[in-house]
């Protein structure tokens, strides 16, 4: 199975990379709970060999945030990393410092919170002051740069009020995404997906954000990407991923899909399920947790392509988004 899905994924995304995050859910060292649509396994006599690593006599607690200075080594400072944390109208967001980039960027999506008359067309990209200077990314980065500014919430999802919409817009939002077949094409069509499954659902919780996946090169895996900007500031992933969570209310459970896409043009005619991925693959490869207060078990979690079908409808992007936007 774990082939077939490497094979199948691979061709599309790339087999380095589909290889790496598929690999990535066989190296357990404990037997964990996983959710029902996890789909690389082990047989199961070599799952009943696996050593059980029993923790350190002297293990110490973790120490929680907010008390980690309190020792010796840290008394003048924690140096981090700080991931600021950005709370928003339409939107939540976490933003890693040394790329530049969002970890990730999350919504709760309904029919009700989606309504709205707002127009991106008075919408400008902003620096975000809430970031300290010498950690934003900047809009000249992104001048002549060759890619997208591209949004994790987008400007779609945020018709509430003109506010909401130019929230959207911050650099804390936005990722460098190729424009054509990508950006203004089929991360688009993903994105009117997303919002679609608020016909067929009560509640749609979606979590957006970048991966820098290694590729084989010889021997060697090696992890390579493009940092934009003069001097060079931004980091351009590899891939973008986005994780959706839904429910019904007259239902119990959740449905849940994970989707990792490839930074590049695609083909409308290539599948969105060739680029479904097994939840604790992107975890693993993101250094995520999705969800975490759901249970992982048959019965209460549903992979979301068994509840809808998970089809791209492109000729529903009537309206082309704005070159670089």
């Amino acid at each position: 199975m774990h082939r077939l899905v490497t094979f199948v994924a691979g061709t599309v995304v790339g087999g380095g990379a589909i290889y790496a995050l598929t690999s990535m859910t066989r190296e357990q060292p404990t037997k964990v709970a996983a959710p029902p649509f996890r789909t690389p396994t082990m047989p199961q006599q070599q799952q009943q060999q696996l050593p059980v690593h029993a923790p350190p006599v002297q293990l110490r607690q973790l120490v929680t945030e907010g008390d980690n200075t309190n020792n010796e080594f840290l008394k003048y400072g924690n140096p981090g990393p700080v991931s600021d944390f950005l709370l928003r109208s339409r939107y939540a967001a976490s933003f890693n410092r040394a790329l530049r980039n969002p970890n990730w960027v999350a919504e709760h999506l309904t029919q009700d919170n989606l309504k709205g008359t707002a127009d991106r067309s008075s919408s400008e990209f902003k620096e975000d002051p809430l970031v300290p200077a010498q950690f934003r990314a900047l809009l000249k980065d992104y001048y002549r740069s060759g890619y997208d500014r591209g949004h994790m919430c987008p400007a779609a999802d945020a018709k509430k009020d003109a506010d909401s919409m130019n929230e959207t817009f911050f650099l804390t939002n936005i990722s460098p995404q190729v424009g054509k077949g990508f950006n203004r094409n089929y991360w688009a069509s993903l994105e009117t997906f997303v919002r679609d499954l608020t016909k067929s659902f009560d509640d749609v919780y979606c979590i957006s954000g970048p991966l820098y996946l290694p590729q084989k090169e010889g021997d060697k895996w090696m992890v390579s990407y493009e940092v934009i900007g003069n001097p060079p500031n931004v980091a351009v992933p590899t891939h973008f991923f986005k994780v959706i969570m839904a429910k019904r209310n007259n239902e119990p459970g959740f449905a849940i899909g994970a989707f990792a896409l490839p930074n590049k043009e695609i083909d409308n005619a290539t599948p969105l399920t060739n680029f479904s991925l097994p939840l604790e693959a992107i975890e693993k490869a993101a250094g995520l947790q999705f969800f975490d207060k759901i249970e992982r078990k048959a019965g209460v979690v549903t992979p979301l392509c068994a509840k809808t079908e998970c089809k791209l409808n492109h000729d529903s992007w009537k309206k082309k988004k704005p070159n670089g936007e």
